[in-house]
């Protein structure tokens, strides 16, 4: 906002130290500063709005926007007043209101090209793509540009993509579209590469591939010069679209004759000849192949040209590429996959990978390399392989311990390679426990040894030898989860906090610790390690579940708040940021990227982590604040919730989850398949339908009982009440239908690897009897809102159905309770055991407690005006019968009894930061462990300790101020 002060305007020295204070934050005193100026000066408007700016940074919105208004109207033409309320307004998140800004401008000052593009920017802001087309062909006119002209085009190929009828896309705007730039290209003005871009865009979408062709290698073509072989990439992408194989085969083939490491051509080349030979395609007996040059049509031709790469290879003095060689692997899969008897012309598999290793075992990527081809190998052929890598690693003598290691980097990256691709065959998963154990020791030691090669390095650099340290803490999982036995998860905390204190940078130790501490129920560690790993941008969204699945549901609710803004202000952010970069693609002729960034946007806002994320910070402000800080009405009305809207985007939900985050070198019939990631997306997608129905059935609770008596029921279906329980009673009917699918789904519920998708809280809400009881709850509110429909006199019936229905709920509330009580944390044999599942089921406890009371309370805004009418009608009959409706004394009841729930909860709590407190970590039996192993131990240990206090800390701060509103609950 400071660059200014090119023409030396008065005014702009007058303005000067309020842009100055505005820079530096200082926004009270450019109130003040703009305030002295507008006395001295009442007529210049630009004061005005940065006084507005000020205001709107100190919270003042409301008078912030009446000041800008009222500069608006006098429609300025200043450049300072209107960058001015460009700035205010975009901080108001009101970008609609900058068009109406500059189309003013633009009626007052016609031949402006600033005001003009301004004008253009500005509706690219807000999406208005057919104003946008008019404003670059007005801009045009005035100043002929080409990419002024480029803009209007584009903005008709937006209206294509965005258009809701893709036929009208098809007929009308690309047709305009590519005559706009063939009226450019007749009269030759085309300029630049990005209008040849633009041109091959609108072609391809059009689906003229033949056309696109034609300009891709026509002379248009040559101007494609920012991107490597991008003019080679896109003919290879139109000959694929056209099926013209040979072409196709004859480009791959000459490109990989350029650069034989070029991995994109080969899986064109192999899939050209295998379409070639499904075709039985023959070449013309005289004159060329095809336009591109030679054809390779049969698999011995293909076969013996990779074989002339590789020996390129094997002659060269230089380093050897590995093109060619992953090439062979990747054709002998191929052709094993189709049953191709050639596949012997290659070789033996087992002898091509030994080669591969010999050649580039010392490189971090062999074994991503080598991974995929594994299936090649037959299983009785796993141990040998592995037998024949191992002697092609140089190891020194052997020690006291049995251990021999390598003497130089380059050895041990060979030696790491040989661990995980033996750990990739299952040769891991198949030992014992004791060959687990002695697996583990050998990795550990091979860990240590390999610290001395990163002595030198960089605090931010990760050590040579941390594979050894994640794969030891796999191992131990697998022997956690194969025994049960706890102190294995302890050693394999142990070991992955010693590796991530030498190598902090380290995101795979970070993952896997978090991931581990959330499973023992420990949130609190978390926290600092996701901080740690410092999450950019999309990541918020493709790893910010690991963070969010497990926040609340683990008792840490301020940690869960946060861990939702975390998201959200990704989320939020992601629409503001769009506009932008779409402006920043225009101003540089990016055309094609901007459908990128539309795409993006459209997928984040679609994002099932998002609309998850959304639900349960509302949720979670519900249970921690309505009548607490606000009534449930107040809070429903700050978040602005309708009961009516249902904002998720269900029949375009995506999954952006990143389920591949975590390093993993498990066989493939221990890896993650489809069918994982198509039941997680399921069961995620239930439990997400019944938090938002949860959600909006808490937002038509406090719409219920606001009318008094029977008299008035007609007035108040007129205002709408009575259409708010048909709301409620909707909104249950589809609450009970998704809970009874969820039980279907909870009966067939797979396991998931332990690295893949966490499961929802779904099993243990319904295990536990949560949803049962909070639908129960609901389900009250409904005949409470009958009762006041009736009244009191002639509703006996009515009121023993709530009455039973009031004591059900309390069997139910206090079922859940007792599933609640054990030990979170005890001391069995010297060992520390956890019961995370209980904390799970305590918070569930909680939130239906939340529900219950919510409920009672409407209840009490029903019951209070029916019970002072019916003593009004008594009064005046002298009826001296003063026993109390059965209804009112059931409700006395329920509120006795939720006060005596809380306070059984309350103590159950205490007992348990009690005994937890007096766990004396230090009596663990650690001693069979090296010293430095055990302070790792002992420290996970305190962690999970003092994450199971403070969450019982904060369940109980919370259930505390929640007996408190059971006061007010009094009829």
């Amino acid at each position: 906002m400071a660059a200014r002060g090119h023409v030396q305007d008065p005014n702009d020295r007058r303005l000067r130290p309020i842009y100055d204070y505005l820079d530096n934050g200082n926004n009270k005193m450019a109130i003040q500063q703009a305030d002295k100026l507008l006395k001295k000066h009442k007529d210049l408007h630009c004061a005005k709005v940065l006084k507005a700016i000020g205001l709107q940074r100190t919270g003042k919105q409301d008078e912030a926007f009446t000041l800008a208004q009222e500069v608006a109207t006098l429609e300025p033409t200043d450049d300072n007043s209107l960058q001015a309320l460009t700035i205010l307004y975009r901080e108001m998140h009101r970008p609609e209101l900058v068009t109406k800004l500059y189309e003013a401008a633009v009626k007052k000052v016609p031949l402006s090209e600033e005001y003009h593009s301004h004008l253009f920017m500005a509706y690219a802001r807000v999406g208005e793509y057919k104003k946008m087309q008019q404003a670059g062909m007005a801009l045009y006119k005035i100043v002929p540009k080409n990419p002024y002209y480029f803009w209007s085009v584009m903005s008709l190929v937006m209206q294509a993509i965005s258009a809701q009828d893709e036929k009208l896309a098809q007929t009308m705007f690309l047709p305009l579209a590519e005559r706009m730039v063939e009226k450019m290209v007749k009269e030759e003005k085309i300029e630049a590469e990005a209008e040849v871009q633009l041109y091959f865009m609108i072609l391809e979408r059009l689906g003229k591939c033949v056309e696109a062709l034609e300009v891709i290698r026509g002379p248009l073509g040559e101007k494609l010069t920012s991107e490597l072989q991008s003019r080679e990439s896109k003919c290879m992408l139109l000959y694929q679209r056209l099926q013209r194989w040979p072409e196709c085969n004859a480009l791959a083939h000459k490109l990989l004759l350029k650069n034989p490491d070029d991995w994109q051509f080969y899986p064109s080349y192999f899939d050209s000849l295998f379409h070639l030979i499904d075709q039985s395609w023959s070449p013309p007996e005289d004159g060329e192949h095809c336009s591109e040059g030679s054809v390779h049509h049969t698999v011995a031709e293909v076969v013996r040209f990779v074989e002339e790469r590789i020996k390129g290879e094997d002659g060269k003095d230089s380093r050897s590429l590995r093109g060619p060689y992953l090439a062979r692997l990747e054709l002998m899969h191929r052709l094993r996959e189709r049953g191709c008897p050639e596949e012997s012309l290659l070789g033996d598999p087992l002898e091509l990978m030994v080669q591969f290793f010999g050649k580039f075992g010392d490189k971090p990527c062999c074994i991503t390399d080598l991974k995929i081809y594994l299936h090649l190998l037959s299983p009785d052929l796993h141990v040998q392989f592995i037998n024949r890598l191992s002697e092609a690693v140089p190891l020194g003598e052997q020690g006291d311990d049995g251990f021999a290691f390598p003497d130089d980097i380059k050895a041990l990256q060979r030696h790491l390679c040989v661990c995980q691709l033996s750990r990739a065959l299952g040769l891991h998963h198949s030992l014992d426990v004791d060959g687990k154990l002695r697996l583990i020791s050998e990795l550990k030691a091979h860990y240590r040894h390999g610290l001395k090669f990163g002595k030198t390095a960089l605090k931010t650099e990760l050590q040579f030898s941390d594979m050894y340290c994640l794969m030891a803490a796999h191992v131990y999982i697998d022997l956690w989860k194969e025994t049960g036995d706890e102190n294995m998860v302890w050693q394999g905390l142990g070991v992955l906090q010693e590796g991530l204190s030498h190598s902090a940078s380290n995101a795979q130790f970070k993952l896997l610790l978090l991931l581990l501490y959330c499973h023992l129920g420990a949130f609190e560690p978390v926290v600092d390690l996701y901080s740690s790993l410092d999450a950019k941008h999309v990541q918020h969204d493709t790893i910010g579940f690991l963070l969010t699945r497990y926040a609340e549901s683990l008792g840490q609710f301020a940690a869960a708040s946060q861990s939702c803004n975390f998201s959200l202000r990704f989320f939020h952010s992601n629409q503001k940021d769009t506009s932008e970069y779409i402006i920043q693609a225009y101003k540089y002729g990016a055309f094609e990227k901007i459908p990128e960034f539309i795409a993006l946007r459209n997928r984040l806002n679609q994002s099932l982590h998002f609309a998850q994320v959304r639900t349960e910070r509302m949720l979670l402000d519900l249970f921690l604040e309505a009548d607490i800080v606000l009534s449930l009405d107040e809070s429903v009305k700050a978040m602005s919730l309708s009961a009516e809207e249902d904002d998720i985007p269900w029949d375009n939900m995506r999954d952006n989850r990143d389920l591949t985050v975590f390093t993993c070198w498990d066989p493939k019939d221990r890896q993650l398949t489809e069918e994982h990631r198509r039941q997680s997306l399921e069961e995620e997608s239930v439990w997400l339908r019944i938090r938002s129905l949860t959600l909006r059935l808490l937002a038509s609770l406090p719409s219920q009982g606001h009318t008094t008596s029977q008299q008035n029921s007609e007035i108040s279906n007129q205002n709408g009440v009575g259409d708010k329980t048909s709301i409620l009673s909707s909104l249950l009917g589809q609450l009970n239908q998704t809970l009874q699918t969820a039980a279907e789904s909870a009966e067939k519920r797979m396991q998931y690897p332990f690295l893949g998708p966490p499961s929802t809280r779904l099993a243990t809400a319904l295990s536990s009897g949560s949803c049962q009881c909070q639908a129960a709850a609901f389900q009250l509110s409904v005949h409470l809102q009958d009762l006041e429909s009736v009244g009191l006199d002639e509703s006996s019936e009515l009121q023993n159905q709530i009455c039973n229905s009031f004591k059900s709920l309390v069997v139910q509330l206090q079922e859940i309770l007792n599933k609640c009580k054990g030990d979170l944390l005890e001391m069995k044999e010297g060992k520390l055991k956890t019961e995370p599942s209980l904390l799970e089921k305590l918070i569930f406890f909680v939130e239906t407690m939340c529900i219950a009371l919510w409920m009672a309370s409407n209840c009490a805004k029903i019951l209070r005006p029916l019970k002072t009418s019916l003593q009004k009608k008594k009064k005046k009959k002298k009826d001296a019968n003063t026993a109390l409706p059965v209804v009112v004394c059931g409700f006395q009841e329920l509120t006795g009894s939720l006060q005596d729930l809380l306070t059984q909860s309350l103590e159950y709590i205490k007992e348990q930061e009690t005994s937890i407190t007096a766990l004396k970590l230090a009596s663990l039996s650690l001693e069979e462990f090296p010293q430095d192993e055990a302070s790792f131990m002992k420290a996970a240990m305190d962690k999970v300790q003092s994450s199971y206090l403070r969450s019982l800390q904060e369940v109980g701060d919370l259930l505390k101020k929640r007996a408190e509103t059971l006061k007010s609950l009094k009829i």
